[in-house]
C-alpha cells in the first residue's frame, strides 16, 4: 500500500512541480521504481516515528 502511494506521489510530481527537491534529484538519479521504495521507506519511517512518540503529523514547511 505505501509502495501505490508512493507511486502516485512521483506520478503528481513529475506532472507538477515537485515540493520535495530530494525527490527529484532521486528521480534524475534512479528509476521509477526505485524512487518510489524509496519514498515508502521514508513514509513508513514517518508512520513509525508518530505511532511510538503518539504525535500527530506536522507538514514540514508549517513546522
Amino acid at each position: 500500500m505505501l509502495i501505490v502511494g508512493a507511486i502516485a506521489v512521483i506520478r503528481f510530481a513529475e506532472r507538477h512541480k515537485s515540493k520535495r527537491p530530494w525527490l527529484v534529484q532521486l528521480l534524475a538519479r534512479k528509476n521509477v521504481k526505485v524512487a518510489a521504495v524509496a519514498l515508502a521507506n521514508n513514509n513508513a519511517r514517518m508512520i513509525w516515528a508518530m505511532m511510538t512518540n503518539g504525535e500527530r503529523y506536522r507538514d514540514p514547511q508549517i513546522a
